[in-house]
């Protein structure tokens, strides 16, 4: 059984899995404003800043939890550890044998430790028969079970947050669909949650005994079918939208049709839809009153979530998750930009005011474009789109900010760094090759910008001599734009 000694203090030691993740990213500030000592568990630190976070409570270890020769780096001195880890936006390999070796793993670590209680946060289950996604999580919170630890489970159904998945779903749909011809399973019940409810339940329950060793559904106030949460946030942004429900949609047509219409993968959206078939609403839940959490409703979570776009102040986005099996490996592997067998456009310009510059580079993409020609980037998206790509709706977490691992359109942000004024992105679109896109201010305000193209065979160098003409187009307005 676990420790029985009494939480007689409040500053504990905590691990925090996924520490990249949207949950995480929420979770951390407020254990560290409560003055705990944090350790971060990342698979790559090139994509966790943690000069975000000032003060001395806070490391960092790299560990990839299907390795577990590498689990040996975390703690023994910990308190109380969260396992919110999980592997369905993956496109590769089977997500659910991914996440049962992860879990299997970190059990094992974890019961060689001092810590006390692992905190997991799950998806409610309501029926017999349930989704790959669901079926996962209940079969992680089996292999977490512990005699040597407590194990407290929370149970979310759609999470609302800004930069949430549900949320940027349910908003591209309202947003771009005056009319929607929409699949049965949009007249399924669901209890949506807000991100700052969430995060108050995964923080008001550590040490608490009275939830050792319990599992608790956790949810807002109403219960919605998908097709009402839709209708409400049109109400909500003050648009007309009307939604017919038709039976003949399979869940494989549902999945790409929200594929093409919002800016998701394939792979999530096969998920999802198989998710959204199950009605996923909360058991009897006693845990807001044992901790003292006020549920909001799903219309006031809309208006918080619009009140972080507007005041651009969005701290996570589902979108931010590795889409690349490639990238896996590290970011560290791709800074070092390739100079054999490689195809080059280099521009350079002097700069008027290098400070105008940088703000312009560190903006660029998602809503604020790419200062040239956006018509033929939003082709070459769309082009990717139907190549099952990601796409260039994809946009971008923050408007003003940027960070290593950040996706920006169909790139990722491999480095980032104002006082080096280098910016350093990968391509994540369907390519015959691997591609990178430097911006660069040297030491005589020159601009340097710089695309790179690492073909793979034939069709690799077909396919960059047949946009060369569009090349020559675009950098040069970029570049022009950027430094004047």
């Amino acid at each position: 059984m676990p420790n029985s000694k009494m939480a007689t203090f409040t500053i504990m030691k905590i691990l925090l899995t996924g520490a990249t993740g949207y949950i995480a990213k929420r979770l951390l500030p407020v254990l560290l404003e409560n003055g705990h000592e944090v350790v971060c568990c990342v698979r790559d630190t090139n994509r966790f800043e943690a000069s975000r976070f000032p003060g001395d409570k806070l490391s960092v270890i790299e560990v990839d939890f299907l390795k577990s020769e590498e689990l040996s780096r975390i703690p023994v001195d910990i308190d109380v550890a969260f396992y919110l880890i999980h592997s369905m936006a993956t496109t590769h390999g089977s997500f659910e044998e991914m996440e049962a070796i992860s879990a299997g793993n970190f059990k094992k670590q974890l019961e060689q430790t001092h810590v006390r209680q692992v905190v997991y946060l799950s998806g409610i289950v309501n029926e017999k028969e349930l989704s790959k996604h669901l079926s996962s999580r209940k079969n992680v919170e089996d292999i977490l079970a512990s005699n040597v630890y407590a194990l407290t489970t929370l149970k979310a159904g759609i999470i609302v947050g800004s930069g949430s998945a549900s949320f940027e779903i349910i908003r591209d749909l309202v947003e771009k669909l005056p009319v929607m011809i929409a699949p049965r399973w949009l007249a399924t019940k669901c209890q949506p949650i807000a991100i700052r409810n969430v995060v108050e339940f995964l923080s008001g329950v550590m040490l608490k005994e009275e939830t050792f060793n319990k599992s608790f559904d956790i949810g807002g106030p109403d219960v919605l079918t998908y097709r009402e949460m839709l209708l409400r946030f049109a109400h909500i942004r003050g648009l007309h939208r009307w939604i017919g429900i038709v039976p003949v949609m399979t869940p494989k047509l549902s999945s790409y049709w929200l594929f093409f219409v919002t800016n998701i993968s394939y792979s999530l959206a096969s998920h999802l839809v198989n998710s959204m078939k199950v009605e996923v609403v909360c058991k009897d839940n006693i845990l807001e009153k044992m901790l003292g959490i006020t549920p909001i409703g799903y219309d006031k979570s809309i208006e918080l979530a619009f009140d972080k776009i507007e005041q651009h102040r969005v701290l996570s986005s589902w979108k931010d998750a590795l889409t690349s099996h490639t990238l896996e490996i590290g970011l560290s592997h791709f800074i070092e930009v390739p100079v054999y067998g490689c195809y080059k456009d280099i521009k350079r310009r002097k700069v008027k005011d290098t400070a105008k510059a940088i703000d312009k580079i560190w903006s660029i993409g998602g809503e604020n474009g790419w200062y040239y020609a956006d018509l033929l980037w939003n082709i070459r998206g769309f082009m990717d789109r139907l190549a099952g790509g990601v796409g260039i709706r994809r946009g971008r977490t923050s408007q003003g900010e940027i960070a290593a691992g950040d996706a920006l359109d169909f790139w990722r942000v491999i480095y980032a760094d104002k006082k080096e004024m280098r910016l350093l992105l990968y391509a994540e679109m369907k390519l015959p090759g691997e591609a990178w896109l430097e911006f660069k201010i040297d030491r005589d305000n020159v601009l340097v910008q710089t695309a790179t193209f690492r073909p793979m065979g034939i069709w690799g160098r077909l396919y960059w001599f047949s946009m060369l003409p569009f090349h020559v187009l675009i950098f040069n307005g970029m570049i022009r734009n950027i430094s004047g």
